[in-house]
């Protein structure tokens, strides 16, 4: 039975319709992704779910008694707000009884019968879980200052918050509009297990190809206005789609052969027809419809990168950089060679966007020097939105840059030709930027500096709200880049299809340059002691890695993935009890919070206790997980 249902429904932007008649059914559990190009209306129709827009026509229904909640690409707060006070900005009865139990604990004197009281209004309400949840979730989310006013935080930090105020107590049905953008791969990774493993039911864009792969049993295309339901993960769409797009154009190339037979047949009828012929005449309409259809085609390849690079290109000599009293680099040289491709990672705050900075000059470093060459042309794509021209036609923007590039095997590009390989066709070309969607704005963005015709290429989060056909291109486009390859992106399938190696941001300073896409990095990280991979190696300064040492560590980090030592096959057998045992002593101590105490301390101290046993029993069965991995 479906738990929503939407039917028939038109929405249109402007004079342009994005679907008509789209009828779609989710079911508990199901966990449905959906995809398409940017500007195909899936944000649109996820407003409309959750009752954030109107269609023009059409039912959307949800069944009676499942609640909702919907975090949306940029999330509304009131600015005047704290974070704390943020995420307890709800109606729901639940998330203020724990509100009131929190500014209880907080209060030494607070009084012991009001205190019991709050805790019975927890028990009935069964709000003990989102208590719980509370700490876990800011501190995965990485949400550490929960005094800061919500109006001080950066678009990425509002997600965070809005992220984490649903998840404090998950709604039975998630609309999730781009979770993963503004978080780093390790709280990427932990929603993605989460999601995974949640018994809700929900509906989400994203363009994280390994979130969707893991997360997601349905996928739902919306494909020029019409919809197409998939049952299975993001592999399996990749499959069955392919066979859809074959099974298409033999229709096609049928209907044009059709098509041909058909008017020469009306051309030797006389001009006075009968019913039957009439009858074949309209018909010949229809074919002609289905026979002028166009299927996409983006198989076109440009190899850029036409300035010519020098010896030098960009030399680190021993830099250090810290911002008050945070060191973001320290004593790190590093000398980039031709057709270096370098992946940055590392949590948000260590550093990367600073670094980037010190690579195109507009910072200065405290110690060291940098030195470019003289043929090293910067291209530089922030994850900060640019300001377009709204009242300029698309193609405007980019023929201001450049009327045509010029590619390193000598061919000449048009801005046009660019813009139709980036999911531009002539017709949005000459629309006004205003018109828009963001991911369009967005790929318009990355054009802009594309067109320059860099050969030293930074990247910082340019996946963020590009749909997955934009990527796939992007991602051949790179392919072919004749130049040097700076990525900054939470996008693994991105970083591992296009990066050779990595500086990973550890913190303090450290810089860690590692010879490896990230998946050989994170089965590294797998096979070291914890102790040895969570500290920076015993060095005194970062040094280059040399070119010829890339094959034998890639080669070492895919030894990660061995069997289990003795010692952790004993631990493995012995977690299970363990879990069971700290379960028991957690839920006994909340039926002594239940059965009420007139001693304050007493109640402050099961409570803590709580807090404990939770976070232990989430550490163990993570731990179980990665252990049952390798068995």
């Amino acid at each position: 039975m479906n738990i929503l249902s939407v039917d028939n429904i038109r929405k249109s932007f402007n004079e342009r319709v994005l679907f008509d008649q789209l009828t779609l059914g989710i079911s508990q559990g199901e966990k449905v992704a959906l995809v398409g190009i940017n500007g195909c209306g899936k944000s649109t129709l996820l407003r409309i779910v959750a009752g954030e827009e109107v269609a023009e026509n059409g039912v959307v229904s949800i069944r009676k008694g499942i609640s909702m909640g919907y975090l949306p690409q940029e999330p509304a707060f009131k600015n005047h707000l704290t974070i704390w006070q943020a995420m307890f900005d709800s109606p729901n009865e639940a998330i203020q009884a724990v509100h009131e139990y929190e500014l209880a604990l907080l209060q030494p004197n607070f009084s012991t019968d009001k205190l019991t009281k709050i805790i019975e209004k927890l028990d009935n309400l069964q709000a003990w879980d989102i208590e719980n949840n509370l700490k876990q979730i800011l501190g995965k989310l990485g949400i550490q200052n929960t005094e800061q006013k919500v109006g001080e935080l950066s678009g990425g930090q509002r997600k965070r918050v809005a992220l984490a105020k649903l998840l404090l107590n998950p709604p039975d049905f998630m609309i999730l509009d781009e979770p993963t953008n503004h978080l780093d791969l390790d709280t990427i990774e932990w929603l993605e297990k989460y999601l995974a493993t949640a018994n809700q039911t929900v509906l989400m864009v994203t363009h994280d190809r390994y979130f969707l792969d893991s997360v997601t049993n349905v996928v739902v295309e919306i494909d020029n206005g019409k919809l197409y339901k998939y049952v299975g993960n993001y592999a399996h769409f990749l499959e069955k789609k392919q066979e859809r797009t074959e099974n298409q154009q033999t229709e096609i190339d049928k209907a044009r052969n059709l098509m041909r037979k058909e008017y020469e047949w009306i051309k030797k009828q006389p001009k006075a027809r009968g019913t039957k012929a009439k009858y074949r005449v309209e018909a010949f309409e229809d074919i002609k419809d289905k026979a002028m259809q166009k299927m996409a085609d983006n198989k076109i390849t440009i190899s850029t990168g036409n300035y010519r690079m020098g010896k030098k290109i960009i030399e680190l000599h021993n830099i250090s950089k810290s911002l008050g009293e945070l060191p973001i680099v320290n004593d790190f040289e590093y000398f980039f060679k031709q057709r270096d491709r370098i992946g940055i990672i590392g949590k948000n705050g260590v550093g990367k966007t600073t670094f980037l900075n010190l690579l195109t000059g507009v910072l200065t470093p405290d110690k060291g020097h940098i030195s470019k060459g003289d043929n090293t042309q910067i291209g530089y794509y922030t994850q900060h939105s640019l300001s377009l021209p709204n009242d300029k036609r698309v193609i405007e923007v980019i023929k201001d840059i450049a009327e045509v590039i010029t590619t390193a095997n000598n061919e000449v590009i048009t801005a046009s030709q660019l813009l139709t390989l980036f999911q531009f066709p002539p017709k949005t070309q000459y629309s006004v930027v205003e018109n828009l969607s963001g991911g369009e704005r967005r790929r318009l963005q990355l054009l802009t500096v594309l067109m320059k015709n860099p050969n030293f290429l930074i990247l910082d989060e340019p996946t963020n709200d590009l749909d997955i056909q934009t990527l796939n291109i992007l991602e051949d486009y790179l392919d072919s880049f004749g130049g040097v390859l700076i990525l900054v992106s939470h996008d693994r399938y991105f970083m591992d299809r296009l990066v050779e190696h990595l500086f990973v941001f550890e913190g303090n300073g450290f810089i860690r340059d590692f010879a490896g896409n990230y998946t050989d990095y994170r089965d590294w990280v797998a096979s070291q002691p914890t102790e040895t991979a969570s500290k920076p190696a015993k060095t005194e300064k970062n040094t280059p890695t040399p070119t010829n040492n890339t094959t034998s560590t890639a080669a070492t980090a895919n030894t990660a993935k061995k069997k289990l030592s003795f010692k952790e096959k004993q631990e493995y057998e012995k977690l299970p009890t363990e879990i069971e045992q700290l379960e028991a002593e957690k839920q006994g101590l909340i039926d002594k919070m239940n059965s009420g105490s007139s001693n304050h301390e007493e109640l402050f101290g099961w409570s803590k206790r709580i807090e404990e046993i939770t976070s232990a029993i989430d550490e163990k069965s993570m731990r179980w997980l990665e252990l049952s991995e390798s068995q």
